[in-house]
């Protein structure tokens, strides 16, 4: 089975892409993937194994 998480991604006005990149890190290394990123709306949604 299978657990998602949705954050909104808030832009800032520097170091934007660093920002990102380290988010995706941290989540990553909690055993998240990114499934999606919505352009429009700042929105990341997660999934990983629920019984991990």
């Amino acid at each position: 089975m299978k657990e998602y998480k949705v954050v909104n991604w808030k832009m800032g006005m520097s170091k934007n892409n660093e920002r990102l990149e380290d988010a995706l890190n941290e989540h990553a290394r909690n055993g998240w993937r990114i499934v999606h990123i919505a352009e429009n709306s700042a929105r990341l949604v997660f999934e990983r194994d629920k019984n991990r």
